[in-house]
């Protein structure tokens, strides 16, 4: 499919679950003929349980339900829960279930997140059906109106009729409502850009010429900051040039510390070349967003090899100063109760400190040779 720009869309910002949560389960009990959910993590809990009751609920009104998890994140999703969906009327999809074929099949996961109603209404961000959400993890989500919705529902039924994804084999064909009736209401240039591993790497291609063309500043989110060369090379040019480049990263609070040490290896090279980095201190970080300029992205992306290199990824862009500038002040929320890293401090850190960053870089490096 392609990565087109739409024009006339209508983009909303949902910083933090408490906003994007009930959005959400609103839309779903307002549904009146499809509901469609792709998702990574999915694990039995009181948030699952929520999605679940949603879900039957829509089915039990008429609503045609599909939902896609994908075979490794959804492994902690109860057998129980499976049979509550499946006994409520939901299409269930597995992506890649593990199995002993190969490898690098394996490690190819579905790592999108979107949630789209009536295909006139879309959500995607870093979001998942795991506790962690409700109040751990602090998380961000865009609501989508306009024509670039059916751009969602054509991405979601490429992998739903994957022969990868296993599962409802009788599930009834997409239903096609056009997504146009909000078309009038909306003045946002948008587009998915979609990534399918190594194959197609869009995503990354998309970032980098934005790093490449910015003007005044470049700032970005991610969970997980273990970026290509190319991508590190561009973001130190930016910074000589001028460009307010800075960095919004995990702190302490991680669900993969190998993973943040691992990352911290750049900070030395992007901190003299003039990047700022901030570590954020109240909680673990999952949010995936960069804004440059006037354009933002927000999806399911990590800046990392594993999401650029395997993982079926798809984000949000948006062309729009208005949707930018809320964008900057969540950040500037952020960088507020972060730690910045300044260059003095960092190389100042104790030995086991840059012993830990030696080793999880190493190994990070030889997991990146091998894949």
């Amino acid at each position: 499919m392609s990565t087109q720009w739409r024009e006339h869309n209508a983009v909303e910002l949902l910083p933090e679950a408490d906003r994007f949560l009930p959005a959400l389960f609103e839309a779903v009990a307002q549904a009146q003929e499809s509901v469609l959910v792709e998702l990574y993590l999915m694990e039995s809990g009181e948030l699952a349980n929520r999605v679940i009751e949603a879900l039957v609920g829509a089915a039990a009104r008429g609503v045609a339900v599909y939902l896609l998890l994908d075979g490794f994140g959804a492994m902690g999703l109860s057998r129980a829960d499976r049979q509550r969906l499946t006994a409520g009327g939901v299409w269930l999809r597995d992506f890649n279930p593990l199995g002993w074929h190969s490898l690098a099949r394996n490690v190819s996961r579905d790592h999108r997140k979107l949630v789209v109603v009536d295909q006139r209404l879309a959500f995607t961000g870093g979001f998942g059906a795991v506790d962690e959400f409700l109040s751990a993890w602090f998380e961000v989500a865009v609501r989508v109106r306009g024509p670039v919705v059916n751009d969602w529902v054509a991405l979601f039924a490429q992998v739903w009729n994957s022969p990868l994804a296993r599962g409802a084999d009788q599930a009834p064909a997409l239903p096609r409502v056009p997504a146009t009736a909000d078309a009038a209401d909306g003045k946002m240039r948008a587009r998915v850009m979609w990534g399918r591993g190594y194959r197609f790497q869009a995503i990354r291609h998309s970032l980098q010429q934005r790093i490449d063309t910015s003007q005044g500043r470049l700032w970005l989110c991610t969970p997980y900051f273990v970026p290509t060369l190319g991508t590190r090379l561009r973001l130190q040019r930016a910074a000589r040039k001028g460009v307010d480049v800075r960095l919004l990263l995990p702190g302490q609070d991680h669900d993969h510390p190998g993973i943040r040490y691992a990352g911290q290896r750049f900070y030395s090279r992007l901190l003299r070349a003039g990047v700022r980095i901030y570590e954020f201190q109240p909680s673990f970080i999952h949010a995936k967003f960069v804004m440059v300029d006037d354009w933002v992205s927000l999806g399911s992306c990590n800046f990392d090899h594993w999401s650029l290199q395997w993982n079926l990824e798809a984000n949000q862009e948006v062309e729009d100063a208005g949707l930018a500038q809320e964008v900057a002040t969540l950040f500037q929320r952020n960088f507020a109760v972060s730690k910045e890293i300044s260059h003095e401090h960092w190389s100042r850190r104790s030995l086991w400190a840059k012993l830990r960053t030696w080793l999880y870089g190493t190994l990070d490096g030889w997991m990146t040779r091998l894949r």
